[in-house]
């Protein structure tokens, strides 16, 4: 059975605003080149996972910004818990589906992909991602001495929920999420 939260719009305005806040942060630093304020540059999503009509018109565009100064114009993209990367499916559902299929097999992982969209080759390749890369970014190795005992690369990210034990579940994938923001503008490079 599905977290109701996902169906809950009050939860994906939630993520929205979070995404407000860490734009205004970095909107307030400045470009980061020439110290020139920074303008908004959202540009179009057409994000996955969820049907539209419960995530609302927010969520189709990723909240970005750019360098007001003529001949700089550089464009800065905020952390987002929305958004991991530049994945199409939410950042939600790329963590919730590979966690919930580790160890189905048959008609229950089927059913899962259906209920989400994603195809079988999506959720191998994600599945890799989680195991193989990254485990490898320059990032995740500096952050996973937070957690003892250590996090095993092949129970990822189930053992992130894990981790992130809270009340509600809505409020455990929030903190994952924010958790995870970092990896969503290019903090996950694997070196």
């Amino acid at each position: 059975m599905l977290p109701a939260y996902l169906e809950d719009a009050k939860f994906w305005r939630l993520l929205w605003r979070f995404d407000e806040d860490l734009a205004a942060e970095v909107r307030a630093r400045g470009c980061p080149l020439c110290g020139a304020p920074l303008h908004s540059a959202r540009y179009p999503r057409k994000p996955r996972g969820v049907p539209r009509a419960v995530l609302g018109e927010s969520h189709r565009y990723r909240l970005s910004l750019c360098c007001a100064r003529d001949g700089c114009r550089r464009r800065e993209t905020p952390p987002s818990v929305r958004f991991l990367g530049r994945r199409v499916y939410l950042a939600t559902v790329v963590v919730l589906v590979t966690a919930l299929s580790q160890g189905l097999v048959g008609a229950r992982r089927s059913r899962l992909r259906e209920q989400f969209g994603v195809g079988e080759r999506t959720l191998r390749r994600w599945r890799r991602w989680w195991t193989e890369v990254f485990p490898a970014t320059r990032w995740w190795r500096a952050e996973r001495g937070r957690f003892i005992p250590p996090v095993e690369a092949a129970q990822l990210p189930g053992a992130l929920l894990e981790r992130f034990s809270a009340a509600e579940p809505p409020t455990q994938m929030c903190d994952v999420l924010a958790f995870l923001a970092p990896l969503s503008h290019g903090a996950g490079h694997a070196h």
